[in-house]
């Protein structure tokens, strides 16, 4: 990790530009750290960089693997590992960009040892409606109820499934991840929150008009973990004439500032990289020129 350099960051920020120019000054690669943008066939949905930013420097992980294949952060761990190690083998700084904030925590900080999924367990809990599994988990772990994202059925699951294979609950197994390692070295980019919902808005927005209907129809086969893409489920519906396009994209603009919301609440908790307001920052070349300052003090592969 002597040579990484990490841009992270709610979405809509405007991280893949910044990062992409920041790379190409300093001569480095990046590292997508998104769970979304992983996929391939859902460019717009994802909102992966264009091909222009595309172009600028070398891109690992995007549009990497077919949505029929079920992720974790382990698995994006190994694929994220491997990448860096072949950019360090280039001589080259490798710069991890993204949003998902767990995916970055397992790369930074290892993975605790949990229990593997139980099938059958797993059928059990998922029959549980929200309310019920909100109840088992207060009662087992109340620490990690508080922090949990209550209506986010598979987190939910995956908590009491933690719990009951190991005795013990995921907050306090989770809380053995060491503080951020002093070399791990990069920016918390955010926006003020306003300006991050009208960026949030217009971009959705700008998906349906680019064509955000047909790409999804063209995916016949998805994984659980493809099929939580935002609005993935929401374009579902609209082709199923169960909403309509107006109410569509309103529940994708709700969904993404939702999700916004929580990165934010991630990013400012879990992480000690420092923050930059890009609200503030009117200069873009000052903060490229900033940002690049802070990567030239990495230490080198020799």
């Amino acid at each position: 990790m002597k040579r990484v350099f990490f841009i992270v960051g709610p979405t809509a920020i405007g991280k893949s530009q910044l990062a992409a120019e920041i790379a190409a000054r300093c001569g480095g690669e990046i590292v997508s750290a998104d769970a979304f943008q992983i996929y391939r066939g859902l460019p717009l949905l994802t909102a992966q960089p264009d091909a222009a930013t595309l172009r600028k420097v070398p891109h690992h992980l995007i549009a990497a693997v077919p949505p029929s294949d079920a992720m974790s952060a382990e698995k994006f761990r190994q694929l994220a590992l491997n990448a860096i190690a072949e950019i360090h083998a280039r001589g080259k700084l490798a710069l991890v960009v993204g949003g998902s904030g767990l995916y970055i925590k397992a790369l930074t900080h290892g993975l605790a040892p949990l229990p593997p999924v139980d099938p059958k367990l797993r059928a059990e809990l998922n029959a549980l409606s929200l309310d019920q599994l909100n109840s088992r988990l207060l009662a087992v772990d109340s620490l990690g109820a508080e922090k949990i994202d209550r209506k986010n059925k598979r987190r939910l699951v995956r908590a009491l499934e933690i719990f009951v294979l190991s005795k013990r609950p995921a907050s306090e197994q989770r809380s053995q991840w060491k503080s951020d390692p002093k070399e791990m070295a990069g920016v918390f980019v955010f926006r003020e929150r306003r300006e991050l919902y009208e960026r949030i808005d217009r971009r959705v927005e700008q998906m349906f008009r680019d064509g955000v209907l047909e790409e999804v129809a063209a995916i016949h086969e998805v994984s659980a973990t493809a099929a939580k893409t935002l609005g993935f489920a929401q374009i579902q519906q609209l082709w199923e004439r169960k909403i309509s396009e107006t109410e569509c994209i309103a529940a994708i603009q709700q969904l993404s500032r939702r999700y916004a919301k929580r990165q934010l609440t991630w990013f400012r908790q879990q992480s000690n990289f420092e923050p930059l307001n890009l609200s503030l920052l009117k200069d873009h070349s000052g903060t490229v020129d900033s940002i690049l300052q802070k990567v030239a003090l990495l230490p080198s592969l020799e």
